[in-house]
């Protein structure tokens, strides 16, 4: 029984600390993905290079008086509503390109 109050403290310790280790795994995962059109519009927009990528096929993006409802979702996700300026065949271009930042 003298062990158990050690066990206790041990696994309240490993309670606390689990979470902040998996953010740090999820950040890094998230670093090492490749962007694609179903990363969030508000992610692309934070890396330059997928910035770049987004707005050298939809200049202006960014500024759109809409931008920030829909900035949380994806390309792929806002194409139905872009009254077919977000085509599957410029998905398929924008997705090239951004796969292939390393």
């Amino acid at each position: 029984m003298k062990f158990a109050p050690l066990a206790a403290l041990g696994l309240a310790i490993a309670a606390v600390t689990a979470p902040a280790f998996a953010q740090d795994n999820a950040a890094a995962t998230t670093t090492a993905a490749a962007f694609t059109v179903d990363t969030p519009i508000e992610a692309l927009m934070a890396d330059e290079r997928a910035k770049a990528v987004v707005t050298k096929h939809l200049p202006g993006i960014d500024q759109h008086p809409s931008y920030d409802q829909f900035k949380a979702i994806s390309l792929k996700s806002l194409a139905p509503f872009s009254q077919g300026m977000i085509t599957d065949e410029l998905l398929g271009k924008i997705n090239a390109d951004l796969t292939a930042i390393k």
